[in-house]
């Protein structure tokens, strides 16, 4: 009975399913409208719910038919699970091999609680790593080849990286080619090179991944780092590494290097003193470094055009002048690009009005100014330089004679001071000549015409005078040019300039002159000796301060002429792109800031300038 109910059931259930079948296909011919195509069902939770069913199964034993062991530990698996989940394991089940037929099988070389944790991986799709895991279970992974695993240790260790443990991480990455971990090793060593070098590691590197370290852009260290890192190399083993000493000596970029450096303490390093080939790469950075005129070394041009790493950084920083309330300030701040912000550095060494400064080698210069003693202003001829990685001031030679408001050009390793007002209140067209590296002094021939609050600017060998006022006060309309080589000066007649107390920036051959009592922004070519007209300023100003990050001119504070004709002081920082020819915002100073040092200064990020 219960047979031929069920059976009559089935005959319904078919008739039933052929005649909906029968008016849908019916109704379909005679309705265009009605869609043909199939329809496909995708559970997407399924492989999730399979993995997990087969987990019961194993947990329960349940059709598993092979054990895994290592060390005290059996796991009963399932044989299509694992020659499923990597290559090892369809090669061992799935060919000619004895362990496709033993109930049990010993796997070496690997430790118990690993070999759960990848079996529970296999099963689950999930693994925990921590330090007292990763590196048996990296082994692991390489040989029963799991990748993904293998990649997730990987990851878990670039989380890790430290300065202390950055060089094995690369070695160990190479040995399971790790490409992401090598990279965010190698990162971690470049970026924090100066604490890697003190290391014992770095004494066993190769030649090769030596070579690899000192010559990649993103190291982030100065010159004279890179080479003190190559001598301590050198010196752990001095037999055999001395061979390598040129191959390595070509990776420090010596027209980087202060002159001084270079003179005092690579020039008499032991190592390189032993070789000839070190010998002639020195002799083409000195001939080159010590020459007012590079062109006369054409054999060692290549060298000078080597570009700075990556790491070098160019920081915007103001100094000293005057504020609103025409109190002269001592303080220093640095731009911080990356943060929008101005950051207070080391403040002057003494109150100094209508000082110059320059920016040589990674340091700033401090020259002559006005100082205030007994409520009496002097001329002062203290000469003063900043390092931002002390960020510290120091006193160097002072200059030959007091004076105030005159003009600082930097050029190879000398600092040019021109002019300004002397002790007697006299203008003056004096020159004179620094020496960084020896710290002397040196006076050179005289300017043509004595002017104050020119524009300055040093360009292929030469130093420009544009403009500025004569001794009568009347605009120069001039341009005074010093051919450094030959120590001598000729002047150009024009009409285009006016300006007075309105600095210059250099932007290729082009000298870009910004205001001085006028909105006008011109450019001087070099190469064509021809002017070139810019975009006008928003404002007539005078007393500001300009200079050159990545191309771009970046102007600070001064004092500016209101449509009522009022001087009033100002704390803007603009910025002039000459590839688009516009002037744009970028915020303001920290206060109103007039008669300042604006300089670049080149430099790798410090603590100092990165907080």
């Amino acid at each position: 009975m219960h047979k031929a109910c069920r059976k009559n059931f089935l005959l319904k259930r078919s008739g039933l399913i052929f005649n909906i079948a029968k008016s849908f296909c019916f109704y379909s011919m005679n309705n265009p409208a009605v869609p043909h195509d199939s329809f496909q069902f995708k559970e997407m939770d399924l492989s999730h719910q399979l993995l997990r069913q087969l987990n019961s199964l194993r947990d329960e034993e349940t059709l598993t038919d092979v054990v895994l062991c290592a060390g005290n530990k059996e796991l009963p698996c399932h044989r299509n699970v694992l020659a499923s989940s990597s290559p090892y394991f369809r090669a061992m089940f799935c060919h000619n091999f004895k362990e496709r037929f033993l109930k049990q099988v010993r796997l070496l070389g690997i430790d118990g609680d690993i070999l759960t944790l990848l079996v529970d991986y296999v099963y689950t799709g999930e693994i925990t790593i921590n330090m007292a895991n990763v590196f048996p279970l990296m082994d692991a992974a390489a040989i029963y080849l799991y990748p993904r695993v293998l990649e997730a240790c990987s990851v878990y260790l670039q989380s890790q990286l430290t300065a202390d443990n950055c060089l094995g991480m690369v070695r160990l990455a190479q040995m399971y080619d790790c490409k992401s971990l090598q990279c965010g090793a190698k990162e971690v060593a470049l970026e924090h090179f100066l604490e890697v070098a003190s290391s014992d590691e770095l004494k066993e590197l190769s030649c090769t991944e030596m070579a690899g370290y000192l010559g990649d852009d993103k190291l982030c260290a100065e010159e004279e780092q890179v080479f003190e890192a190559l001598a301590t190399w050198i010196s752990h083993d001095p037999e055999a590494r001395q061979r390598y000493a040129h191959e390595l000596l070509e990776k420090v970029r010596l027209q980087y290097v202060h002159p001084t450096y270079l003179f005092h303490f690579i020039a008499i390093n032991p190592f390189v003193q032993a070789s000839s080939m070190c010998r002639g790469i020195l002799e083409s950075a000195l001939r080159l470094l010590f020459s007012l005129s590079p062109t006369s070394s054409p054999n060692v041009q290549p060298l000078w055009h080597v570009p700075r790493r990556h790491s070098s950084q160019e920081f915007l920083v103001t100094i000293g002048g005057r504020k609103s309330n025409h109190q002269t300030t001592r303080e220093v701040f640095l731009y911080n690009y990356t943060k929008q912000q101005w950051l207070a550095l080391s403040k002057l060494p003494a109150h100094l009005y209508k000082a110059s400064s320059v920016c040589l080698h990674r340091n700033v210069y401090l020259l002559g100014g006005l100082i205030s003693n007994n409520k009496k202003s002097i001329a002062s001829a203290r000469v003063y330089s900043f390092s931002l990685k002390m960020n510290r001031w120091r006193s160097e030679r002072d200059m030959p004679l007091p004076c105030y408001s005159h003009q600082t050009l930097a050029h190879m390793n000398c600092i040019f001071s021109l002019g300004g007002i002397g002790p007697s209140q006299e203008i003056l067209d004096t020159m004179h000549r620094y020496d960084s590296v020896f710290g002397t002094w040196e006076k050179m021939a005289p300017m043509p015409v004595a002017v104050l609050h020119p524009a300055t600017a040093a360009v292929n060998q030469r130093l420009y005078v544009v403009g500025g006022e004569d001794v009568v006060q009347n605009a120069a309309r001039l341009i005074q040019v010093y051919n450094i080589s030959r120590n001598m000066w000729f002047r150009m007649e024009t009409r285009m300039v006016k300006n007075i107390c309105g600095p210059a920036a250099v932007v290729g051959d082009k000298i870009i002159i910004i205001g001085g009592y006028t909105r006008r922004t011109i450019a001087f070519d070099t190469k064509s000796s021809q002017f070139i007209k810019c975009a006008d300023m928003k404002e007539r100003k005078m007393h500001h301060g300009a200079t050159v990050v990545d191309n771009k001119v970046y102007v600070t504070g001064g004092r500016h002429i209101t449509s009522d004709h009022i001087i009033e002081d100002s704390d803007a920082f603009d910025c002039y792109d000459p590839e688009t020819d516009s002037w744009t915002s970028k915020g303001s100073l920290p206060h109103k800031l007039f008669d300042h040092g604006c300089l670049t200064l080149q430099s790798i990020p410090y603590k100092s300038c990165t907080m």
